[in-house]
Order: structure tokens, then sequence, then C-alpha cells
């Protein structure tokens, strides 16, 4: 099957349901401190989710394929070591842990999706340097998004900042096309590669980038909840994602909101 190429109609609906799961980042930010469960914070998200925007969490009951139980919660919350799909449980966070929260919504029959990392109190400067490093990388492969680039350029783009600063990239997952389908298998952007290699991007394109970058070793463990993944040397990961529309001219970031991270100083502008 060929890549989906959206129309202005399915721009717009895009555009909603990545501002609503940017919104919901903003929501919980307050809640993200050292005392509360995962658990707690999938709540908090879902009754947002469901009561205040009037939407459906789209990773809740989703099941990719047969090998996977669905997954059974509203969001997705990966502490320390954990790659991605962290599953929220009772876990207590504390001082100094790290945590991706990953949001999904479902809304008007498209699906937006955006994560983004918090601190929890005090956290080591090695911490924040990883999750320092794993946005700009984004924002790099954020920067290779315009008609004629292609989909290594992104990877390409990611990989040699992230290696050139002593981090690996984890090559188990990639970044997705996303729209009236959650992952559009079509379409796969890779967080390493070789530049001129993959796809053509195209206007109309829409796809997440979402760098996972591990302080040590790129191999991943999978936990028995058939969703984790550690890195397997038990070093820390960090995640950060956007979803990313390709314009006429360049890209627009799908997923902001207003108390979103400021995009690194190397970016001038949040459209082009």
């Amino acid at each position: 099957m060929s890549i989906i190429i959206k129309t202005q109609q399915d721009v717009e609906y895009m555009r909603i349901s990545c501002k609503l799961a940017a919104e919901v980042l903003d929501y919980i930010a307050p809640y993200v401190k050292p005392g509360v469960t995962t658990n707690e914070l999938d709540k908090l998200c879902h009754e947002y989710i469901v009561d205040v925007q009037k939407a459906y969490p789209s990773p809740l009951q989703y099941k990719p394929s047969p090998k996977n139980p669905p997954y059974p919660k509203s969001i997705c919350t990966s502490v320390n070591n954990e790659i991605c799909h962290g599953v929220p449980s009772d876990r207590v966070l504390k001082d100094g842990d790290i945590v991706n929260i990953d949001i999904t919504v479902y809304k008007n029959g498209y699906h937006g999706d955006t994560s983004r990392m918090f601190y929890l109190g005090q956290v080591s400067p090695h911490a924040k340097r990883l999750c320092e490093i794993t946005y700009n990388s984004m924002w790099y492969g954020i920067l290779q998004v315009k008609p004629s680039n292609t989909l290594g350029d992104i990877g390409n783009a990611i990989q040699k900042y992230v290696e050139s600063n002593g981090y690996s990239v984890v090559q188990e997952y990639c970044g997705h096309g996303i729209g009236k389908v959650f992952h559009e298998d079509e379409l796969q952007v890779l967080h390493y590669g070789k530049p001129k290699t993959g796809a053509t991007l195209l206007p109309g394109m829409i796809f997440t980038i979402e760098p996972m970058i591990n302080q040590g070793k790129r191999h991943v463990r999978f936990l028995s909840d058939g969703w984790t993944a550690v890195t397997k040397d038990r070093t820390l990961s960090a995640q950060w994602e956007h979803t990313i529309l390709v314009t006429n001219t360049g890209y627009e970031v799908l997923t902001l909101s207003p108390n979103m991270p400021n995009p690194p100083a190397f970016i001038k502008s949040l459209t082009t």
C-alpha cells in the first residue's frame, strides 16, 4: 500500500486532535511530582481526555498485533531505564526520576500523538543532559522535513547528532504515519540511517518524529507485561515526540501547546 497523503480536510481534523494531545501534557505537568503514582497520572489524563475534551485515549485497549495483549491504560509512562510503552501502575515516582508521558487523543475520527519528558524533583546532571540531547535530536530531525528530502535525511540527522554526543539510538521503534489510523504502517520514520534513502517527502504527509535515545548501548529488553521496553544495560533512556505535517515549503509542528518547552535556539520557526 502507498503512503497516505492527507487532504486539507484531513489536515484540519489532525490539527484539532494534535492540539488536544499537547494540551493533555500541559494539563498533567503540575501533577508530575515525587509521591504520585503512574496510575494516578493515567487516571487524571483519562478523565481530562474523556470528560473535558470529549475525546478518547487512543492507547486504551489498543492491540496492534496478535502477540500483544490489549494495552490496558490510557497513557504510556516510561520511567528512567524504560524506553517506551511503560504501563501505568502503583509505582510511586520519586525525587530524581525522569519520566516520559506519551499521549494520543482520538477526536472526530483522527489521532494526535505527542510525548514529553518530565523531571521529578532534583534530577542528576547526566539525566538532564540525556533529555536535552534527545529533545535537540528530535528538532534536528524536524529541520529535515521538507518536500524532496527523504525519510533517511531525518534519521541521519538524528543519528549523527546523538552519536556525536556519546549516546545511542534505539532501532526497534520508529516514528509513524498517523491520521485516521493510529499507526500507518506504510510510513515508518527511522531515527537512524543514510541521507537520500527511503521515501521522498511530499506535501500532505503527516507522521511522528519520536527518537528514543539511550545513555548506554542501544539494545532493548522487553518486560513480561507484553508492552514495556527497557534498556538491556539498565542505563537511562529518554524520548520526545511531535506530530509533523509536510507543507509545500517545509513543515508544520501540529502538536504545539502554550506550555510546551521552548524549541532549541537553532529553531527559527515552528512552521516553514
